[in-house]
């Protein structure tokens, strides 16, 4: 079952359960000390799936910033016991679904990690500019653009 809240609506367990995933992968298994809580949650959707009370898939939906005026999607990540089962393309399609049939968005980008672009590019997303480093990883901008 998804779940759609902005930040002010998440319970605290609802919340705890998404920062400990978002560790479990981002920080933890990746290696990556990064600073998760950036601001940006504060304002921004987040998406989830949950199975037998456990956070599977997330997403982020961040508003645009003022400087490109594009929504964003980040921190998409699977719990690793349920990485089989394709998760992660569906969390993406619901977060594009989203963004582009309620809030009518008409592009979108994201900063993914360069081992995954095929996998972005499988959703319609197309690379943008040269790979840059992201908390020591290498990443790439990425836009969604439905009038492509």
């Amino acid at each position: 079952m998804y779940r759609l809240k902005p930040f002010h609506d998440l319970s605290s367990l609802e919340l705890y359960k998404i920062i400990s995933l978002r560790e479990l992968v981002f920080v933890v298994e990746q290696n990556c000390p990064y600073l998760d809580c950036d601001g940006l949650d504060l304002n921004s959707m987040h998406l989830w799936m949950e199975k037998e009370e456990t956070i599977v898939a997330y997403s982020r939906l961040v508003p645009p910033k003022k400087e490109n005026g594009l929504w964003s999607i980040g921190r998409v990540v699977v719990h690793p016991d349920f990485r089989t089962l394709g998760l992660g393309i569906e969390v993406m399609r619901k977060s594009i679904q989203h963004l582009s049939e309620v809030i009518e968005v008409d592009c979108i980008e994201i900063s993914a990690q360069v081992y995954l672009t095929r996998f972005y590019n499988n959703l319609g997303f197309v690379e943008v500019g040269e790979s840059y480093l992201e908390d020591n990883i290498p990443h790439i901008r990425m836009l969604w653009d439905k009038r492509s």
